[in-house]
């Protein structure tokens, strides 16, 4: 079971510059004090962004990697349902592995539209053949 059905978030909208999804706020996702875990919405948001950079990854040559989360947590909640919103902010090339970085700009919303956390998630989109010659020098260096 992956962490998305374990957090029964759902996919609302996706393309390659937006993200919505939507997860239900329930006391499986409190911490112990009785509100909303932060690291239930981090996942949220991570996976919106995630979802972003699979529309923009070739799978037959790439893979997406989460690679940078800064979330800052600003309201908390004991119920309702958390919308994760993800927009493409820019994206950078390397030159050296042409891995295309993705900075996406999250937010989570409560019921009210209130804003209960927003931040930067980096991703990355790295070619097969690169992670084929890193596992061949690891497998080297053994």
């Amino acid at each position: 079971m992956a962490l998305t059905d374990l957090l029964h978030i759902e996919t609302v909208s996706a393309d390659k510059r937006r993200v919505e999804c939507v997860m239900p706020i329930t006391p499986d996702l409190f911490q112990p004090h009785g509100y909303l875990h932060g690291g239930a919405t981090i996942a949220l948001l991570e996976t919106a962004a995630s979802i972003g950079t699979e529309q923009n990854t070739d799978f037959d040559k790439e893979r997406p990697f989460g690679i940078d989360v800064h979330v800052r947590h600003r309201k908390s909640g004991k119920a309702g349902a958390l919308r994760g919103v993800a927009e493409l902010e820019r994206e950078e090339t390397s030159e050296r592995t042409g891995a295309v970085k993705q900075y996406w700009n999250v937010v989570a919303l409560d019921d009210a539209g209130d804003v209960v956390s927003d931040g930067t998630i980096m991703t990355k989109i790295v070619s097969l053949a690169y992670l084929d010659r890193k596992e061949q020098e690891r497998a080297a260096a053994r």
